[in-house]
């Protein structure tokens, strides 16, 4: 049921946006150069992993060694209002229709932060990452990581149709007011550690 919902919901509505997506593709090829896509792995259900789509944000500057500069000096104006709208997170669609993201679900974190989950924290992984969730909507980056992975959970335990529509709604609602959303590039979560749930 859940896959039925992504597919009506995701064809549909690329179809519809299809025209705006190459606009901002030929903008972000322009503006940020090749490739177009920001390409990271994930894991996805169960901990398998996928490679995960953005629009590019920052472009390949590099120092006079050869070294890419920190990502606030790659980071242009357009990729910063890509950033501050949810633009770039558009391609993630793609994934969706392969069938390894849904539109709702536990946003897809780090690899490398498998191994430091609770057995409880993991539960997370039993369904599809989506492109937004129930912690997206529910503080994003201004809540704890041990909230945020709570609120996956809870998630993973309380999933309807019915929920991932008002969720939908309230991310919609959200990037409107530019709510939750990082304005600057120092507005990211730190990185998890593995901090105790108790």
């Amino acid at each position: 049921m859940k896959r039925l919902f992504d597919l009506l919901l995701t064809i549909p509505g690329l179809l519809l946006i299809l025209p705006f997506l190459l606009l901002l593709a030929l903008l972000v090829r322009i503006l940020h150069g090749t490739p177009l896509f920001f390409s990271q792995v994930r894991p996805g259900q169960n901990g398998q992993p996928f490679r995960m789509l953005k629009f590019r944000t920052m472009t390949n500057a590099k120092d006079s060694a050869g070294t890419l500069l920190p990502d606030s000096a790659r980071l242009t104006p357009f990729g910063r209002l890509l950033r501050s709208t949810s633009l770039d997170e558009f391609p993630e669609l793609l994934n969706v229709l392969k069938g390894e993201m849904s539109l709702v679900g536990p946003r897809p974190l780090l690899m490398e932060y498998l191994p430091l989950y609770t057995p409880e924290q993991h539960r997370r992984h039993e369904v599809k990452p989506g492109i937004t969730g129930w912690a997206q909507v529910n503080g994003c980056n201004a809540i704890s990581w041990e909230e945020k992975l709570r609120l996956d959970v809870w998630y993973v335990d309380n999933w309807s149709i019915w929920l991932d529509i008002r969720i939908l709604a309230r991310t919609m609602f959200n990037v409107l007011l530019r709510k939750g959303i990082n304005h600057t590039p120092s507005e990211t979560m730190p990185f998890f550690t593995g901090q105790s749930t108790e």
